[in-house]
């Protein structure tokens, strides 16, 4: 099917000026429109790029994190079965170590009492 004035086959004789005016005003918008659009498609390409580096990113530091995290609950978890262990002993141990420690305390701010 051929559309009079828009540039496919011949024109029509007697509106020869009129029929190319038509076709390049369109193609000139098509070509505005083909910039516009090739412009906004490099700006999300770029944009993609981007974000797939900053995607690399997170996820580098979420398994550093997660290795942090995973040594400190090795950490916690000796300490938690140090403390079990301290408090099924024997609570005179206990007891007398910080009676001695509460007596070194007092003797060394009765020293410096003394000193002034």
């Amino acid at each position: 099917m051929r559309r009079a004035g828009l540039g496919e086959g011949g024109p029509p004789t007697g509106h020869h000026s009129y029929a190319n005016s038509g076709y390049s005003s369109l193609e000139e918008e098509n070509a505005r429109l083909t910039e516009s659009l090739r412009t906004k498609v490099t700006a999300i390409k770029s944009l993609s790029i981007e974000i797939g580096h900053e995607v690399k990113h997170q996820n580098k530091m979420l398994t550093e994190m997660d290795s942090e995290f995973d040594s400190t609950t090795g950490f916690l978890s000796k300490t938690m079965g140090r403390l079990k262990v301290l408090s099924r002993g024997s609570q005179a141990k206990l007891l007398a170590y910080m009676a001695l420690f509460s007596c070194f305390v007092f003797f060394v701010i009765y020293w410096i009492i003394k000193l002034r």
